[in-house]
């Protein structure tokens, strides 16, 4: 019979809890890889959950537009829909 510290349960569910993380991860990275093309791979980091969830870094070129005073925008088409589509609108 072996004896145990209290810290063994706890490192034994660490390692489970690892386990099971690690499990996730490559189950989303099979999700990622079918779903993301091969030419976008190098970069699927910025596709997962966490990264989708928070803004990007603001940058020295990122400024706001300012609109003339009275500016009303022209009301057209952003672009073309199908007739599908149009009817769901």
């Amino acid at each position: 019979m072996t004896w145990c510290l209290p810290i063994c349960g706890k490192r034994k569910q660490e390692v489970k809890e690892k386990t099971v993380k690690r499990t996730e991860e490559d189950k989303n990275e099979k999700i990622l890889r079918e779903l993301v093309p091969k030419k976008f791979w190098k970069w699927r980091k910025v596709f997962g959950k966490k990264e989708s969830k928070r803004m990007p870094v603001q940058k020295a070129w990122d400024h706001a537009i300012e609109l003339k005073e009275g500016f009303v925008p022209k009301r057209g088409k952003v672009y073309s829909l199908s007739r599908e589509e149009r009817e769901k609108v």
